[in-house]
């Protein structure tokens, strides 16, 4: 199995913190954490992520600035994007894939079911010992 790798998108220092160590922790993926989108844009310059969990309400950028000069970039166009926000509850599934994002995570969220709605989402296999200990 290959260590993932998560791009998570939060101006809260606590919810990046939670994020990090429950995602680190529970399933052992590596999380690279930005506090602004301005912030994520740079750091997709150095990590290669596998996915990006991404909260709708940020200073400085709106979400559709974001995902539009996100898109906009071949080398990363690619990446799984899902969004981790009180406001998820907000979006249908059409306005999900206008946006060009796989899902919403709605805040607050269940740490430790967290990684099992990621995998949910972006359809990544879930592991033997995974669905023993379920």
């Amino acid at each position: 199995m290959t260590i993932k790798t998560i791009l998570l998108v939060d101006d809260e220092p606590t919810i990046r913190d939670l994020v990090q160590i429950c995602l680190n922790d529970l399933v052992g993926w590596n999380v690279v954490t930005a506090a602004s989108a301005q912030a994520a844009l740079q750091q997709l310059e150095i990590a290669s992520p596998d996915a990006i969990l991404l909260d709708v309400v940020m200073p400085g950028m709106d979400v559709n600035t974001f995902l539009y000069k996100f898109h906009k970039r071949h080398s990363t166009k690619l990446i799984p994007v899902i969004l981790l926000s009180v406001m998820a509850d907000w979006f249908t599934s059409q306005q999900l894939q206008e946006l060009g994002v796989v899902d919403a995570i709605a805040k607050p969220f269940n740490p430790i079911t967290l990684p099992d709605q990621i995998r949910r989402a972006l359809g990544w296999n879930l592991t033997v010992e995974d669905e023993i200990s379920r």
